[in-house]
This record gives structure tokens, C-alpha cells and sequence, in this order.
């Protein structure tokens, strides 16, 4: 048996694998001050549905997968670990001065970003590399070592040290994490070039002050995890959930837990490639609804992108990372989110959410602001005596109160208003999926869009609508695809390195150096994991592009060694149709440069089960149809079916309602079927 959750900022999900290989779907409430007892609370009532103790349940367990926004929230809010940053005498300024850019370029009242590490906190070591590896001048051991005698004094919880050209020649920062590991014992720190080795000095900073900050906060929520699952019964083994799609042990990932950073929203598009089929060759577009954020990602050609440009924060406002993550776009656009109209007459929807607690006005805990909830309810897209399968009745009066706070100001009926609130949110969601489909090269109009959250069918088939898809795929197991996509996931590692050659003077041997000591690295990962070589995958990457150009592009090699002119006029070809790709033109004329390599290992852990939901007891709806009003304002009397009672493959019609315990999905006048697989598959 295992299971997978998912803390999201309203609910907790858990997918549990039964030894049947099937399925079986939970929510609880996450519980913001206590994110464990969100997961236990989970895992309670998957216990009560097997008929059993919470401890025998786990004691059947032999994984547990979890996805947390732990470490996301400690960034955002500032709650890390008191850290100092080490630099190159001459460079302290690293996170302050960034890579330039601003939001706008002419708007000079935006207030320049703080750095993540305080300037007072940043110290400077005597000593310099050049960037040819060579020691310009040797570091200044005494002097350092009183650097971090003082820290010591100071309270300094953890330490992120970032020299120059460390990618080149590690041999300093090596040193210095020997003297930090001397002069204060159990004091964490991360190495620039070993976390992110990247010839960018602010990225490298930036991900090593994040990761240095995190450590000792992780460490202890990791500990209390393991802890508390290990005293209600569990002994197996536990997995975390990472930023690059794929999961790593958990003891592994207190020594570098930059890695979970954006770990919740990059299961879904795991799941997503499974569910919406690769026979056609279409790309897919997963949005993914939770009841805080709207999460967007894309599959392109079956695989999923990654980015180096994660921002904790807003972009060029926040926090650069630098660090690998399943390129993920998120906007405040979640059920939960609090709609509003400002001073001058203007209906805003999120960013800000009512959460779990209070959460929208329905949820009869208090809340009194409209959500995309209360509108959803009040337009007749839920059942009020079904939410959660019956177990949160929703007040449709509440609902109705809170909307008519923003009905007044905007002399719109209560219906009109709720109306609106969903068209507005369906165009935020719309927007963000343009974002990232136009940056990929993706064409909304012949994608697929695979639906994920619970929140997903309130105006999933109308962001359909938006965009022109054709195909909207609905798992069954869609309302948690991220923790289902724990189940289907990898093992994953990767090793990076840098290394500057050009295709017109290509160093061969060099080159094979690098790519085989990191296959060799990750060979022996694989090695711990895998027993048969038939469950692993290696992936050979590198960043490169054409001479004169200020950024890279990543490529998947197309050879595992370069053996001789072939090999780099095939590399040279990949390079040119990718450039073609993302920004349609290329320049076969123009050298191209190779900046990093990269080489990545996946181990199947176990192959997933029938990635089916269990087979349920699932009523008839208590009313055949009810009363529902589409954004357009057209009011219809829809039927209403059980998901887990309609037929496989029969073509209906709407407009409809189509639900489950743990999502409801409105349908215009869209066709619609339930496919073999469970999944709900609209036809615009």
C-alpha cells in the first residue's frame, strides 16, 4: 500500500494505493499553523473508509509521497533561518545590484527588491579565482576563520557562501565549508557550486542563500513528519515531492531543500501526460485548481519543460532561484480567492483567498468575503448537500450575502454579479494559460486541456471556450491530480556542470569528460535505487546558444558521447529546430556556444497500479436537474449525472452537471462522454 498527499493552502489531498492496485481519493482541510496534522487528518479518513485504525492502515504502508508549500511559505514570509552569505572580497553587493531588469521600466516608484540576505548579514572573503580556474589570489584562511568566529557570536543559524568562478575551481569554497564545518559544528551551509553550478553569480547566490535558509526549518518539519507517521503506525519509507517532477528520499532532501521549493504544482503535469493520451502527438495543457491558486503547465512533444526561471515572489520583485523547476505559471485565481470592487467601480477576483479557515462565505465558518466558491454555488455549479461528497454542506444564503457585497457597489442582481465573478476569474486563468503556451510555442487551439483540483470544473469547458481547445480531459481522479501524480512519479537526480566550448572549435575530449563524469554520478544514484537497469532513464542535456546571445536555451543531446564532426553537426541540428521552435527562426550561420551540461537519472520506483479510482457506492443525484446560469446570463434547467454511475462511451449533451464527491463540472452546450480510462472528455 501507498500513499501520496498534497498540502495545498485550503485542502490536503491523499490518493491511497490499495494492494489492488486501485485507488482511493481523500480531502481534509489543511491546517495552516500545523501542516502534519493536515495530512493525518487525511489519512484518518482514509482509515475510516478501509474499516480500520489509523495505525493499522499505515502499518500496511510501505511509501509515503508528500508535496508541502512549506518551504515556498517560509520564503515568501521571510520565516527562514538567520543566515550569512560569504562572497569574494570586492562582491558583496550579489543580491542586491541581481541581473537588472524592472517591472516597468519607466515606472521608478516601484521600490528597488530587498536582497533575501540582508546586506548586514553578508560577509567578504579575501581571496579570487579568475575565470580560467586559476587562484588570482589564495584565500586568506586566518581571516576567514575570524569572519566565522564572529558569526558564531552572532547567532548565525545557517550559512550560504557563493564565490566567484567557484563553477571553475571549487577549491576555496571547498575549504570554506571545511572551516565552517570546524569553527561551527552542526551549523548548516550550501556551496554555490555544488547546489547550482552556473556561471550567473546571483543565480548561484540566490539559490544558495535559499537553500542555506531553508535547511534548518526543513530539517525539523521533515523530522516531525517522519516522527509522527513513525508513532501512528508507519515504518516504510518516506518520499518528498521536488520542484523538477519527481520525488527524492526524505533524509536526503534536508541537505538540499531548495529542491521542494515549487514541489505541489509539479506533480500535476506528471499525472496530466498520463491521462490525456500521447496517440495523437497533440500537446497538453494542464490547469490545475486548487482553492488558492490556478497552477498552469504544459507537455510539449511528451516531455515536461523546465525552467531556471523560478520566482518566489513576483517576477524581478521576488527571489530568483536559478535552480531547475517543471516550468509552472500561478496565478491567485483559486476557488477560494475573494472577489472585490475597488474605490473606482472595478470588480477585482484574487489574488487574496479566503483559504481553509474562514474560507468562502458557504463553508459556514465565518467568512463573509465572495469567493469564486459562493459564486460557483450561487449559479447552481454545486450541489449544496454534495460538496465533499456530502460530508461540508454548503449555505447557499451565505453565498448569496457575501455576493450581494459586491452586487450593490456594482448595480448588478445577485446572479448578474456571481456571473461575473466567474467570467472574470475565467479570463485571469485564460491569460495565464496564453503565458506559457506562447512562450513554449504552443497553439491553445490544437492542445489538449487536461483539468486538475477540485475547483476545476466550476469554468473549466468556459477557459475552453476562451482559448478555442477542442478536447477538455477530466480525470476521474482529477480533483487531487497532484498527489496522484506522486504515485506515477520517478525517482530523480541530476548533475550539472560547466563547460564553455563552441561548435566551431568544438574541445571533444573535454566535452566526453563532462558528460561522462556526470553519467557516472548519476549511475551510481541509480545504482542505490534501481535494481533492474530496464527502470532507469538517463537524459543528456545541455544549455547553449548562438554566439553573441545574452541567454541560453536547453537541449536534449542527441548523443551520449561526440565522437567526431557528425556528432556536433547533430547536436548542431537539435539546437537549430529547438531556437526554430521557441522563437521561430534560426541561424544555421551563426556558431553556436555551449554553456552547461547537464545529465539527469530517473528510477522507477514501482511501476503505479491501474491509476483507477475504486470502485464506489454512488447514489443518484437527489434531483434529476437543477436551475444553472452560464456566464452569458442564459439560465437553463441541466441534468444532473453522477460521474461514477454514467456509462462508458455514451455521447450526451449539454448543458449538464457532472459531479463526484470532490468536484463538479459544468458543462455548457459542450458534448461530453466518459471515457475507459474514467476520465470525463468534453467536446467543444
Amino acid at each position: 500500500m501507498r500513499f501520496a498527499t498534497d498540502t495545498g493552502g485550503t485542502f490536503t489531498d491523499l490518493v491511497v494505493e490499495g494492494d489492488d492496485g486501485l485507488w482511493r481519493a481523500y480531502k481534509a482541510s489543511t491546517v495552516v499553523e500545523d501542516p502534519v496534522r493536515g495530512v493525518l487528518d487525511a489519512l484518518e479518513l482514509a482509515a475510516r473508509d478501509h474499516g480500520m485504525s489509523l495505525n493499522a492502515l499505515l502499518a500496511k504502508g510501505d511509501t509515503f509521497i508528500h508535496a508541502t508549500t512549506h518551504a515556498i511559505n517560509a520564503v515568501l514570509t521571510g520565516r527562514g533561518a538567520k543566515t550569512a552569505l560569504l562572497t569574494t572580497l570586492g562582491h558583496p553587493d550579489i543580491l542586491l545590484l541581481r541581473e537588472g531588469g524592472r517591472p516597468d521600466a519607466f515606472d521608478f516608484t516601484v521600490s528597488f527588491p530587498e536582497p533575501y540576505v540582508p546586506r548586514s548579514m553578508v560577509r567578504e572573503i579575501a581571496e579570487r579565482i579568475d575565470a580560467d580556474g586559476n587562484v588570482f589570489r589564495p584565500l586568506d584562511e586566518s581571516a576567514a576563520i575570524n569572519i566565522l568566529d564572529r558569526l558564531r557570536d552572532d547567532g548565525v543559524e545557517a550559512i550560504a557562501v557563493c564565490l566567484l568562478w567557484s563553477t571553475v575551481n571549487p577549491a576555496h569554497e571547498l575549504r570554506i565549508g571545511e572551516l565552517i564545518s570546524e569553527r561551527l559544528p552542526g551549523i548548516p551551509y550550501t556551496l554555490s557550486h555544488r547546489l547550482n553550478p552556473v556561471p550567473r553569480e546571483y543565480r548561484r547566490a540566490s539559490a544558495a542563500s535559499i537553500d542555506a535558509s531553508l535547511k534548518p526549518m526543513m530539517e525539523r518539519y521533515l523530522g516531525s513528519l517522519t516522527r509522527r507517521l513513525n508513532e501512528e503506525g508507519f515504518s516504510g519509507r518516506v518520499l518528498m515531492v521536488t520542484s523538477q517532477g519527481g520525488v527524492m528520499d526524505a533524509d536526503a532532501l534536508a541537505g538540499a531543500p531548495i529542491n521542494v521549493l515549487n514541489s505541489g504544482p509539479s506533480m500535476a503535469p506528471v499525472a496530466g501526460r498520463h491521462f490525456a493520451g500521447r496517440e495523437d502527438g497533440r500537446d497538453v495543457i494542464i490547469a490545475d485548481t486548487g482553492g488558492t491558486t490556478f497552477d498552469v503547465s504544459v507537455i510539449r512533444d511528451g516531455r515536461i519543460p523546465l525552467t531556471r526561471e523560478l520566482w518566489v515572489g513576483l517576477p524581478l520583485l521576488g527571489h530568483l532561484t536559478g535552480f531547475p523547476s517543471v516550468d509552472v505559471r500561478s496565478v491567485g485565481a483559486g476557488g477560494g480567492s475573494i472577489a472585490r470592487v475597488d474605490t473606482g467601480g472595478v470588480l477585482h477576483v484574487g489574488p487574496q483567498s479566503a483559504g481553509a479557515k474562514p474560507g468562502p462565505a458557504c463553508y459556514g465558518r465565518g467568512g463573509i468575503e465572495p469567493t469564486v466558491t459562493d459564486a460557483a454555488l450561487t449559479l447552481g455549479y454545486l450541489d449544496p448537500d454534495f460538496f465533499l461528497g456530502g460530508a461540508l454542506p454548503l449555505d447557499l444564503a451565505a453565498s448569496k450575502r457575501a455576493i450581494a457585497r459586491i452586487a450593490q457597489p456594482l448595480g448588478l442582481s445577485i446572479a448578474e454579479a456571481a456571473a461575473a465573478v466567474i467570467e472574470l476569474a475565467t479570463e485571469t486563468m485564460a491569460q495565464a494559460i496564453l503565458q506559457i503556451t506562447i512562450e513554449q510555442g504552443i497553439d491553445p487551439e490544437r492542445a489538449i486541456l487536461v483539468g486538475g483540483g477540485g475547483a476545476a470544473g466550476m469554468n473549466l469547458v468556459f477557459i475552453g471556450r476562451r482559448l478555442g481547445c477542442r478536447r477538455i480531459v477530466i480525470p476521474e481522479i482529477g480533483s487531487t491530480l497532484s498527489a496522484a501524480g506522486a504515485l506515477m512519479s520517478d525517482l530523480i537526480t541530476e548533475r550539472r556542470a560547466t563547460g564553455r566550448m563552441s561548435t566551431t572549435a568544438f574541445a571533444f575530449d573535454q566535452a566526453n569528460r563532462i558528460l561522462e563524469t556526470l553519467h557516472q554520478e548519476c549511475a551510481a544514484f541509480a545504482a542505490e535505487q534501481a535494481a533492474d537497469p530496464a527502470d532507469i532513464d538517463y537524459v543528456r542535456t545541455v544549455e547553449a546558444r548562438y554566439a553573441d546571445q545574452a541567454w541560453e536555451i536547453e537541449v536534449v543531446l542527441p548523443v551520449t558521447q561526440f565522437a567526431g564532426a557528425d556528432d556536433v553537426a547533430a547536436f548542431r541540428r537539435a539546437f537549430d529546430a529547438e531556437h526554430q521552435r521557441l522563437y521561430a527562426f534560426c541561424d544555421p550561420a551563426s556558431p553556436v556556444d555551449i554553456i552547461g551540461w547537464r545529465v539527469g537519472v530517473a528510477c522507477r520506483l514501482k511501476t503505479a497500479g491501474a491509476k483507477r479510482l475504486a470502485a464506489g457506492s454512488s447514489q443518484a443525484p437527489a434531483r434529476p436537474s437543477r436551475s444553472m446560469i452560464l456566464p452569458n446570463g442564459v439560465s437553463c434547467d441541466a441534468p444532473v449525472h453522477r460521474w461514477a454511475n454514467m456509462p462508458v462511451g455514451v455521447r450526451c449533451q449539454g448543458p449538464a452537471i457532472v459531479e463526484s464527491s470532490f468536484t463538479s463540472v459544468a458543462i455548457d452546450h459542450a458534448a461530453f462522454h466518459r471515457a475507459s480510462d474514467g476520465s470525463l472528455v468534453i467536446e467543444l
